[in-house]
C-alpha cells in the first residue's frame, strides 16, 4: 500500500514546482548561449572563407571623408572623467539624504534645508569640480584626417542632439494641440483636430521630403536673404543667429544662473508645502524673479562681460560667423517634432480626458480659476495615463531621426553606412548600430520608468 504524504513531509527541490521551473529556464538559457555561439563561430568561418578581416581595429583607420555637420565630441579623458565621477557621487549623497529624510518624520519641518543640502551635493559638487578641471577637457571636433571611431562619435553626437531637442519640442507642441483640441471654442478645436489627422495619417519620410525640398529649399538665395538686423538671417543655406563667444567670467555668470534656477525650486517647493500644511500658499513669484534676475545681473557685474556677440558677416559665397542651422537639421528636427506631436497631443488629450469630471467639478467649487484647474488638479493625475505610452513616441523620435539619410543629414546611420561602404566591415557595423541604438532606448525607458514612479499612485 502507497503510504500518503504528511503535510510537514518535505518535496524534493527537482520534483517541485520552483525546481521545474529552475530547470527550464536553465535549458533555455543553455540554448540561447549555443545559438550565439554557434552564430558567431559560423560567422567568423564565412568571413574568412571571402577573404574578409574581422574585429573591430578598422575603426581606427583614417576616414578620410568629409561630415557635413560636426558636432563637438568630449574625449573620456582627464576632467571629463573627474566630472562624471564628481557627478555620480553628488547624486548617490543626494539620494542617501532623501532616503533619510522620508525615512524620518521629525525632520519634515527642515525638509527645505536638507533639500538645499541635496542641491549643493548634486549641482555645486559638480560645478566646482568642472571649475577645477576646465582646463583639462578635450572637445574633439571631427575632419577628414580624423578615425572611423571619432566619425561614429560625431554621428551619434548628431542623432542624440535631434533626440533631444524633438522630444522638448514634441511634448509642449503636443500639449498645446491637445488643450487646443478640448478647447470650447469650435475654430481652435477643428483646426487642432485636423492638425492631428492629417499628420497621423502622412507617413513620416514623406513630411521630411515636404520640408526638405518644399519649404526650405523654395526659400531666397544667399544674396537676397531675409535679414532682421543681422540678429536673424534666412536662406536657402540655413538659419543664421548671433552666436555666444565665451569669456573670462563666463563661469561665474552660468554658476550665478545655476544658482539661482536651484533657489526657485526650492521657493517654489516650499511655497507648495505651505499650502498644503496651512492652506495659504507661500509668496514665491517676486521673490523668484528677483533670484532669477539679480544674481545673474551681480555675477554679470562683476565678471565684466562674460559672454561677447558674434554676428554673421556675408563673405563670398556664405555667411561666416555666428551660429547657423543647416536645412538638413532644421527639416529634420521640424519633420519628427509636427510627425511625433500628433500622436502626444492624442496621448494627452486621452489622459486628460480620463480624469473624473468630479475632480473638475469640485476644484471650481473651491474658486481656482481654469488655469489652476489644469495645472494643480487635472493634469497631475493625467500623468499617470500620459507617460507609459509618451515613452513609446520618445523611443520612436530616436529611431526615425535614422530617416535623415533621405535628406543627406549626417546622423549615426548615414556615416555608418559611408564606413560600411569603404571598409566591408559589414557584421561590425550593423552590430555596432544595434547596440548603439538598444543603449539609447534603453536609457530612455529608464529615465521615463524612473518619472512614471514619481508620478504613479501610491496605495495605502
Amino acid at each position: 500500500m502507497s503510504q500518503k504524504k504528511t503535510p510537514n513531509e518535505k518535496v524534493p527541490f527537482w520534483r517541485s514546482q520552483e525546481g521545474r521551473a529552475w530547470t527550464f529556464q536553465i535549458f533555455l538559457l543553455a540554448a540561447f548561449v549555443w545559438l550565439g555561439v554557434t552564430l558567431y563561430h559560423n560567422t567568423l568561418v564565412n568571413l574568412e572563407t571571402r577573404g574578409i578581416s574581422s574585429g573591430f581595429g578598422f575603426l581606427k583607420n583614417e576616414a578620410g571623408f568629409r561630415i557635413g555637420e560636426v558636432t563637438g565630441v568630449l574625449l573620456p579623458k582627464g576632467g571629463v572623467l573627474w566630472f562624471v565621477l564628481s557627478l555620480a557621487a553628488g547624486l548617490g549623497i543626494s539620494r542617501w539624504i532623501s532616503r533619510r529624510i522620508k525615512k524620518d518624520t521629525k525632520k519634515e519641518p527642515l525638509r527645505t534645508k536638507w533639500l538645499a543640502l541635496c542641491l549643493l551635493f548634486s549641482i555645486g559638487l559638480p560645478l566646482l569640480t568642472l571649475y577645477l578641471v576646465h582646463d583639462s577637457i578635450e572637445i574633439a571636433h571631427y575632419t577628414e584626417s580624423s578615425s572611423y571611431l571619432l566619425a561614429l562619435a560625431t554621428g551619434l553626437a548628431n542623432t542624440l542632439k535631434v533626440t533631444l531637442i524633438g522630444c522638448v519640442a514634441s511634448t509642449f507642441l503636443g500639449l498645446f494641440i491637445a488643450l487646443g483640441r478640448l478647447s470650447p471654442n469650435w475654430l481652435l478645436s477643428n483646426l487642432c483636430r485636423w492638425y492631428v489627422e492629417l499628420n497621423r495619417n502622412l507617413p513620416m519620410l514623406l513630411q521630411l521630403f515636404f520640408w526638405y525640398f518644399i519649404v526650405l529649399q523654395e526659400l531666397p538665395g544667399v544674396r537676397q536673404s531675409l535679414d532682421l538686423g543681422g540678429w536673424l538671417i534666412l536662406n536657402k543655406r540655413g538659419l543664421y543667429l548671433p552666436a555666444f563667444v565665451p569669456q573670462q567670467g563666463a563661469w561665474l555668470f552660468c554658476a550665478a544662473l545655476v544658482i539661482a534656477l536651484c533657489g526657485v525650486w526650492l521657493l517654489f517647493r516650499r511655497s507648495r508645502r505651505l499650502r498644503d500644511e496651512r492652506g495659504i500658499p507661500g509668496k514665491c513669484f517676486w521673490p523668484s524673479v528677483g533670484l532669477l534676475v539679480g544674481l545673474p545681473a551681480l555675477a554679470w557685474i562683476i565678471a565684466g562681460t562674460p559672454f561677447s556677440l558674434d554676428f554673421p558677416v556675408l563673405k563670398g559665397f556664405n555667411y561666416r560667423g555666428g551660429t547657423g542651422l543647416t536645412p538638413e537639421f532644421t527639416a529634420l528636427v521640424v519633420g519628427l517634432t509636427v510627425y511625433v506631436s500628433a500622436f502626444n497631443a492624442e496621448i494627452m488629450r486621452s489622459g486628460i480626458e480620463a480624469v473624473s469630471k468630479g475632480q473638475r467639478e469640485a476644484a471650481r467649487a473651491l474658486a481656482m480659476r481654469e488655469g489652476q484647474v489644469m495645472r494643480l488638479v487635472i493634469l497631475p493625475q493625467a500623468m499617470r495615463i500620459i507617460v507609459p505610452p509618451l515613452t513609446s513616441e520618445y523611443l520612436a523620435i530616436a529611431k526615425n531621426s535614422s530617416l535623415a539619410v533621405a535628406i543627406g543629414y549626417p546622423e549615426f546611420v548615414s556615416i555608418g553606412g559611408t564606413i560600411l561602404n569603404q571598409s566591408g566591415q559589414a557584421v561590425e557595423i550593423v552590430g555596432i548600430w544595434m547596440g548603439v541604438y538598444l543603449c539609447i532606448s534603453l536609457c530612455i525607458s529608464l529615465g521615463m520608468n524612473i518619472y512614471n514612479s514619481k508620478v504613479a499612485l501610491v496605495e495605502r
